[in-house]
């Protein structure tokens, strides 16, 4: 693919800071600004050319690309043609300078409409807020995406103008023509809500008669004992010891994967999660089967984390605020992580190298297909160990409360689904305790 000329990119970026764009959306518009070039060059068009950018919008849209990314994508090729064109042997002179295009591509405006650069400026405060509050990146991510889906659903109209109907017309549009769970819908709801808060500055008011998605009974998918020891054995390590910690603690991937060195209290036998879902905190039992295998893993962190500072990287990665207050922690050994990532990752701009923790896509790869090979006949994931950890227990009579706990769950109702896994030991007929044999009240108890 072809790079964006050093001259044409350094006027383009200070085109986007003229404009308003905000910092965060600047690598989106680079990149389909280098795609409009790479385009036009492969089919031998004049980038200037009226024709150049409609037909680059429609080659997108015929690759399925959503809404919001078409509208970007041309608001990103206008800014160029609008201001940005550095001569190239294209002006009069031959010189170096910048050109105006002859004219305004047709339908280009129309295509991007105004209201696109203030749902940009939307998004991008949806963004600064979201961080500003600490939320997690996967609130991010799904705030952001149904922000968008928003504004593909509103059209051309500006995002000032969006009322309480329109919400109540887009929750009804996901439940009747999207198909979407009871749980997306309510994301979606959470999302908006959000977003009028604490972007657009204003109430939904009351929203009534909204189609509501049709809450299905969800029973988990739970793994036998047997099970559980036949997938980890196909597991190589460190992947082995995350699926241990994942079944013997009852973790959430992204929970286990976030540890560090000081998370583990070896003297207590406790691990403590910092940081969960909800940004709660909590600590749950060490697995004392595991205790060598644990010890030795942070052996192996000890020793990569002295590789690394004798190879001068810049430490691990750190939320910001923690990095600012603490600003030799990201090279301390208690702020290494427990899973390190293999390789040292590279900041683009301070060229600086740090290390990140396992990517989860690997470890679910990796435990896809050790219960591939295992001959498993269910559906197995990474929270498959949590479920099957929370179902042993309450077979093992656990106080459903005790359960709550170690699983972080604020509800005890989202903890209750385990009742289903297993089947029912409570006596159906009423009985006055005064009825009992003494042996069997003894037994109960």
């Amino acid at each position: 693919m072809l790079s964006i000329p050093p001259r044409v990119l350094t006027v383009f970026l200070a085109t986007l800071k003229e404009r308003g764009v905000e910092p965060a959306l600047h690598t989106s518009y680079r990149k389909w600004l280098r795609y409009y070039l790479d385009y036009c060059s492969k089919y031998h068009l004049q980038t200037t050319s009226p024709d150049s950018p409609t037909r680059f919008l429609d080659k997108l849209g015929q690759k399925n690309q959503a809404e919001w990314k078409v509208r970007q994508a041309a608001h990103a090729v206008s800014l160029y043609l609008d201001k940005a064109v550095v001569g190239s042997g294209e002006g009069k002179s031959g010189k170096q300078g910048i050109k105006r295009p002859p004219a305004e591509p047709a339908g280009l405006r129309d295509a991007v409409g105004e209201s696109f650069g203030k749902w940009a400026k939307a998004h991008a405060d949806l963004v600064a807020v979201i961080r500003t509050k600490h939320y997690s990146p996967k609130t991010l991510k799904s705030y952001v995406h149904w922000a968008r889906k928003m504004q593909d659903f509103a059209g051309d109209r500006e995002p000032s103008s969006l009322t309480s109907e329109d919400v109540k017309g887009f929750l009804t549009h996901l439940a009747v023509e999207c198909f979407v769970s009871a749980s997306s819908q309510n994301q979606a709801f959470n999302a908006l809500l959000f977003f009028f808060r604490h972007v657009l500055e204003k109430e939904f008011g009351e929203i009534r008669d909204v189609v509501r998605a049709k809450r299905r009974p969800y029973i988990p998918v739970v793994l036998s004992r047997q099970e559980v020891d036949s997938v980890i054995r196909q597991l190589q390590p460190p992947y082995d010891l995350v699926a241990k910690l994942l079944y013997g603690c009852g973790l959430r991937l992204f929970e286990c994967l976030k540890l560090r060195v000081h998370d583990f209290n070896f003297d207590a036998g406790l691990l403590t999660v910092h940081d969960g879902k909800g940004k709660k905190d909590r600590s749950v039992p060490l697995p004392r089967l595991i205790l060598p295998e644990l010890l030795a893993q942070l052996e192996r962190v000890k020793k990569l984390h002295e590789h690394d500072l004798r190879a001068g990287y810049a430490g691990v990665f750190l939320d910001n605020l923690l990095e600012k207050k603490y600003k030799n922690a990201p090279r301390e050994l208690v702020w290494q992580w427990f899973f390190p990532a293999k390789t040292l990752t590279t900041i683009e701009g301070t060229m600086e190298r740090r290390r990140y923790h396992l990517h989860e896509r690997h470890v679910q790869k990796a435990i896809k297909s050790a219960a591939g090979r295992a001959r498993l006949t269910k559906r197995v994931s990474s929270h498959t160990f949590r479920h099957s950890f929370a179902t042993h227990l309450l077979q093992a009579n656990y106080d459903i409360r005790t359960i709550q706990e170690l699983l972080g769950h604020s509800d005890v109702k989202t903890t209750m689904i385990y009742t289903h896994t297993v089947p029912s030991r409570t006596v159906k007929e009423a009985r006055s305790p005064l009825d009992f044999p003494p042996a069997e009240i003894d037994q109960r108890i």
